[in-house]
């Protein structure tokens, strides 16, 4: 398996107050599978067939007015990538989060509104 280049997105995710709904939509439609993420809670992560490493994730979201749809993108630094962001006129909805292995992301609005996510990964 290679290793994803930084500033390439590498990550997505489905935010779905009905996950189970979805997982069997996605399941059904590609092929998809899911296992609970042992380091995050409400959240499934995506593998596709014939792949051990996930990419992506079904977050639980508590009502259909949290639903989405996004990209995450692989940055060195996400405090420094918020504050080139925010230069540039984006908008920090969700500031630097620590999962439980280590992995840091948070979610921008771009220029536009849209919601996209950045992400550096768990040490290993």
């Amino acid at each position: 398996m290679s290793t994803p280049l930084e500033n390439t997105v590498t990550w997505f995710q489905v935010g779905s107050d009905k996950p189970e709904e979805v997982e069997k939509f996605y399941g059904g439609l590609f092929g998809w599978n899911f296992t609970p993420d042992p380091n995050s809670d409400g959240y499934d992560l995506i593998t596709y067939p014939g792949s051990d490493t996930p990419s992506g994730g079904i977050a639980h979201a508590p009502d259909a007015a949290a639903n989405h749809a996004t990209f995450l993108v692989l940055v060195a630094d996400v405090a420094a990538t918020i504050a080139a962001a925010e230069s540039l006129g984006g908008k920090v909805l969700v500031p630097p989060t620590t999962s439980k292995d280590g992995l840091v992301f948070a979610h921008i609005l771009d220029t536009s509104g849209n919601n996209f996510g950045v992400f550096t990964p768990a040490p290993r």
